[in-house]
């Protein structure tokens, strides 16, 4: 892969909550002279951003607590619908593990319900924090999480732990899966660790070794901070 195409699949990534307006301003700067698919930042940072972006890229939302995810539906359904309306074209939201034996169960679902209907009108990015999972948790949260209606199951927010080689390959086999048994193309995104462009050539060479389908970015993201630097 080249800079273009890997910018591509980018969500470029700034989530601080103290991120100042200059901050904010040589982020839009930055993604208007290089062009990312997308940005990612705190929902209460949609409106400063979207005024300040190039027509074109489109603006990810952090919704619902990160890197704990809220587990109030009230409260979570009230902040979703309050990012679609400030602007947001993607939302990205932590279903948050739970170290019960019956996690995912149907308090998730209800949950990954709230997030499809709070999230209409918009993509919409589960983040399944991956590294705090088994396997079988894993491939149990991203079946309930596509059958809900998420657009895109996501490895982990980054600051519990980094996307392996294992969590790519189980989130494309699952993203598989869901196509084959129901009929309907969904993506995964991948963040947590990358920060240079073998990360990126290493994770697609395990994702397209599942499925040579997954590619461009209705169907695969690339979410860091760091990585731009590096490409351009």
């Amino acid at each position: 892969m080249d800079a273009r195409e890997v910018l591509g699949i980018l969500d470029l990534t700034l989530l601080d909550h103290d991120a100042s307006e200059s901050e904010l301003e040589i982020f839009c700067n930055n993604a208007n002279k290089h062009k990312p698919y997308s940005v990612c930042v705190f929902s209460k940072h949609v409106e400063f951003v979207r005024k300040r972006l190039d027509d074109g890229i489109s603006i990810a939302a952090v919704v619902g607590g990160f890197p704990v995810g809220w587990q109030d539906k009230v409260t979570l359904r009230n902040a979703l619908e309050g990012a679609v309306i400030s602007g947001a074209d993607e939302i990205d939201c932590v279903l948050e593990p739970r170290g019960t034996e019956d996690f995912p169960s149907e308090e998730d679902l209800a949950l990954l319900s709230i997030m499809r209907e709070g999230a209409t009108g918009c993509k919409l990015k589960v983040i399944i924090e991956a590294p705090l999972l088994s396997e079988h948790s894993i491939r149990a949260v991203s079946r309930m999480a596509l059958a809900a209606g998420a657009d895109f199951v996501k490895s982990c927010t980054g600051r519990r732990g980094t996307c392996s080689d294992e969590h790519a390959t189980i989130l494309a086999m699952e993203v598989k899966r869901h196509q084959v048994v129901m009929g309907e193309e969904r993506g995964l995104k991948l963040s947590g660790g990358i920060r240079v462009m073998d990360d990126v050539i290493r994770l697609m060479t395990i994702v397209r070794k599942q499925d040579e389908g997954i590619f461009g970015p209705l169907r695969i993201r690339i979410g860091a901070s760091s990585l731009l630097d590096e490409i351009v």
